[in-house]
């Protein structure tokens, strides 16, 4: 059982929580998650299964979108509405000044992250320093929103569609344009509904996987029919045909010369993916130019 299932996450799980399960449900260990959502966050959440699990560094790479509700006028220790309130004022803004502060959101941006996030700091996640009312210093980093659409607007809350790059914290970003705008914000709901080439309709809730894993599923799904193959995760990579003969070195996982490849020219650090005569995907390599060789980086055999 090798493939990629495209999960609906729902409020109160924690994206471990959706992992175990589904380790249940499949009756496999090999299950992983493609990028973190809160507890408290719902939508899309891609999971690995099987030889898949290899391809989770690729998915967080992609790009994201969200809905997400910002309430101006509150602060939080969490930056979300969930957490210990730090701070209140009126909501003193127009719409008019508040879209113009959301549209320079846009673009390239430094982010700093937040206190209560998964990332480590000396070994440490942040989350678990914040919980014992620690606070270190995190050092901004560069994350690019691709667009920000307003969808509706009430004062104190705004519901906006954030279309962004990997390493976005929509709470974050909700607590910055409160800031902007004088009166704080916080984050009061978020919804993811496209993570690379997932997207929210073909979501599946855990309980239509355990339903199709248990022949119940009253549209006759199988399990087949719901794992995404890895090629198809990875097309952005160039495909690339080995010569008949090198198969033992593709099995073994060895370099492969340019002379046993269709094509011949490559730019230095091309990676690909990269198949035998028979068109059977054997993995990701990437070019060595000084060697003329490519060397594999991750095997999917």
């Amino acid at each position: 059982m090798d493939g990629i299932i495209n999960i609906y996450k729902e409020a109160g799980f924690t994206s471990f929580d959706v992992v175990a399960k589904l380790r249940g449900i499949l009756k496999q260990k090999k299950v992983g998650h493609t990028g973190t959502l809160d507890p408290d966050a719902t939508g899309v959440l891609p999971v690995c299964v099987g030889r898949a699990t290899k391809v989770c560094e690729y998915l967080t790479q992609k790009e994201k979108e969200y809905e997400t509700v910002l309430h101006l006028g509150i602060t939080t220790d969490t930056q979300d509405i969930w957490g210990n309130v730090t701070g209140q004022k009126d909501a003193a803004v127009t719409e008019e000044k508040l879209r113009e502060i959301i549209g320079g959101f846009v673009g390239e941006i430094r982010q700093v992250p937040p206190m209560y996030s998964a990332l480590k700091v000396n070994g440490q996640k942040l989350c678990d320093l914040a919980r014992k009312g620690m606070e270190v210093e995190r050092k901004p980093r560069n994350i690019r929103i691709f667009s920000i659409d307003v969808l509706e607007v009430k004062l104190p809350l705004v519901k906006m569609r954030v279309h962004c790059s990997k390493g976005t914290y929509i709470r974050t970003l909700c607590h910055d344009i409160g800031e902007a705008a004088g009166c704080g914000g916080c984050m009061e709901k978020l919804l993811r509904t496209r993570s690379g080439a997932f997207s929210l309709e073909s979501a599946l809730y855990l309980r239509e996987v355990e339903a199709i894993v248990k022949g119940e599923d009253l549209q006759g799904r199988k399990i087949e029919d719901i794992l995404m193959p890895v090629e198809e995760i990875l097309t952005d990579y160039e495909k690339v045909s080995a010569k008949k003969g090198a198969d033992k070195l593709l099995y073994n996982g060895n370099p492969i010369h340019l002379d046993l490849l269709e094509r011949k020219e490559f730019a230095q650090g091309t990676s690909v993916r990269m198949y035998n005569a028979q068109g059977r995907f054997i993995g990701i390599f990437t070019y060595d130019a000084d060697r003329k060789m490519f060397f594999p980086k991750t095997m999917f055999m």
